[in-house]
């Protein structure tokens, strides 16, 4: 058994505690790049759910005013008599007020998905890395 391996040193028995230390600090660091890079592409991905969902909502919006423009030509037909004219200007503002509700569910399920903007891989992935230090600076204290 050599000296260092009996005072609790490497598996290689030569790597001195400042050699140890200068490993642990450099591979924290790439651990915390990685996590900040999964964190990154994580919220990139939310952010194109939630502006998809945002266009929907905008595009809802948009067939709203145009139905409501289309309930006050109605009122004008109606008002100047034409029964077939205003038959057709209503199914047009029923099919136009429905494809506003559909945009409308669609874009608020979109935003429901977006939200919240938490990067949940990444935290789920810091919090497993930090019960994994926790767990061998323990085994290292314990041994």
């Amino acid at each position: 058994m050599t000296t260092s391996a009996a005072h609790g040193g490497g598996p290689t028995g030569s790597s001195s505690t400042a050699d140890l230390v200068s490993q642990a600090a450099a591979q924290i660091s790439t651990l915390v790049r990685d996590e900040l890079a999964l964190a990154k592409l994580e919220l990139t991905e939310k952010g194109k759910r939630a502006g998809v969902g945002g266009g929907l909502v905008g595009g809802a919006a948009v067939l709203g005013w145009f139905g409501l423009a289309l309930l006050v030509t109605l009122a004008v037909v109606l008002l100047d008599l034409a029964w077939p004219l205003w038959l057709a200007v209503l199914v047009v503002m029923v099919v136009v007020f429905a494809a506003a509700a559909v945009a409308a569910l669609l874009g608020r399920q979109k935003l429901k998905d977006a939200a919240p903007a938490l990067p949940s891989d990444a935290v789920a992935g810091v919090q497993a890395d930090i019960r994994t230090v926790k767990n061998a600076a323990q085994k290292g204290r314990h041994a």
